[in-house]
């Protein structure tokens, strides 16, 4: 029987909520309803599912405001954070109604008759989702999996489940049939790993760290089940001397401190080669202070609190660690689990708080001296997420580009993700590629058929 799951609001330290704590009776009925929904999903016709694509992306837009405040409240996330990432999921449903249409298969010259593929749907798909982006990474799947005639599963993290919730109740009233689209709240040790060993579940999409996404990926592999893994980050922010310093350092706090730290493509490794260090290091303090970390709901707050108490004791442990600290930020005093933007420098790659993924306001200064070492340093890591390279020289922009072993990089500019633009990453940062077109080949299957004209 389900019991009450607290939702605490992290600015505050307040109950946000109470909802029913769902276990595997939960979760198999809502698989069990997604199975019987979809036959019929996968017979809308490709411009109907399409239209209710685009009311789902309208009736989502009309609820911003609503939305992006309980997220702020819900992640602890500054408000103007919350209305660009609600803004992004309008973007993203918009984006993949235009999928239906555009899933074409191939016709191949063969001997003896004609070929041609399909782009078929899965099935069930399950979806675990994170707390650090809740509604915004929820959309990244949902809209490809329900564009390709799929319908879902989803299971939101326990700390963050309000705006899936809402979620939910928008795409009904917008028009999407019941069972296509089912949330369930539970713990993933529970709900999550039942998702991902239940036979009628095709595929699962997951975002979260490594160690987690290593166990999906072994239980997954019991019925050989299709994973999208989006894991862990340790991205490296490459700053050559030839750089726009200035540009760099005023833009490399929110590259690690926005969303308090807790950013899987968060450049936390600042790599600077030493002639320009202490050039860019001033720089950087004056940045850092001038960072504003308070109320989630001011619009002016820049950093908000971290997620939890344990999340706040966990990111402390290695800001005292071996490295010293360079440059501490403000944090707010009383309720709320507050943590100062931190800078340590000079750090060694192979330091704790280089390797780790902290999740949290702490960033790794690492001094080099030539593009190989930036290389070579960028590369030593479990890690390929993301990254970002700042230097004036184009060819060099374009060695490193190919050099550094990562997912999605910028060069002078800290982005890392576009509705429109493939995003996942190497190594242990996971398998597969959300957004952009490439995202629907995980929600699909491809069939072949052959008919002979003989």
């Amino acid at each position: 029987m389900a019991h009450t799951l607290q939702v605490i609001e992290p600015a505050t330290e307040q109950v946000l909520a109470e909802l029913p704590h769902a276990g595997v009776e939960e979760a198999d009925a809502a698989i069990e309803r997604a199975k019987a929904a979809f036959p019929a999903w996968r017979d809308v016709t490709p411009g109907d599912r399409a239209k209710i694509l685009r009311r789902i992306a309208a009736a989502i837009d009309e609820r911003a405001d609503d939305l992006a405040e309980l997220e702020a409240r819900n992640v602890g996330k500054p408000i103007s954070d919350a209305r660009g990432e609600v803004g992004m999921v309008v973007d993203t449903f918009l984006y993949y109604s235009g999928a239906p249409e555009r899933l074409l298969g191939d016709t191949i010259p063969v001997a003896g008759g004609m070929d041609f593929t399909f782009r078929e749907p899965l099935g069930v798909v399950g979806l675990i989702t994170p707390w650090n982006f809740p509604i915004a990474i929820t959309s990244w799947k949902l809209a490809p999996a329900l564009a390709a005639g799929n319908t879902v599963v989803l299971k939101p993290a326990e700390l963050t489940p309000l705006t899936a919730l809402e979620l939910e109740k928008i795409a009904v009233e917008a028009g999407l049939p019941e069972g296509v689209f089912n949330v369930v709240v539970g713990p993933g040790r529970v709900v999550g790993e039942r998702m991902v060993e239940h036979p009628d579940v095709a595929k699962i999409a997951f975002t979260g760290s490594t160690e987690v996404g290593r166990r999906i990926g072994a239980l997954a592999s019991q019925s050989i089940k299709r994973v999208t893994l989006e894991l862990g980050g340790k991205s490296a922010n490459i700053v050559f001397a030839d750089a726009d310093l200035d540009r760099a350092a005023a833009s490399a706090p929110l590259a690690v401190f926005g969303n308090a730290g807790q950013d899987c493509c968060a450049r936390s490794r600042i790599l600077v080669e030493r002639s320009a260090l202490d050039r860019f290091m001033d720089a950087l303090e004056e940045a850092v202070d001038s960072l504003r970390v308070g109320d989630p709901l001011d619009p002016d707050t820049q950093m908000g609190p971290l997620i939890s108490a344990d999340q706040r004791e966990k990111v402390s442990s290695y800001a005292d660690g071996e490295a010293p600290v360079a440059i501490r930020g403000s944090a707010p005093d009383g309720p709320g689990y507050w943590f100062p933007p931190t800078v340590l420098c000079p750090v060694s790659n192979d330091d704790r708080a280089a390797r780790e993924e902290i999740f949290g306001p702490v960033a790794a200064v690492i001094p080099f001296d030539s593009e190989a070492e930036a290389v070579r340093l960028a590369n030593d890591t479990i890690y390929g997420l993301s990254g970002s390279i700042w230097t004036r020289n184009g060819a060099r922009a374009l060695r490193v580009a190919r050099a550094v072993e990562s997912g999605a990089l910028s060069v002078n500019s800290n982005t890392s993700v576009r509705v429109s633009t493939p995003f996942g990453g190497f190594k242990q940062s996971g398998i597969g590629r959300e957004l952009g077109p490439h995202a629907l080949d995980a929600y699909t299957e491809l069939k072949n058929v052959y008919v002979s004209t003989e």
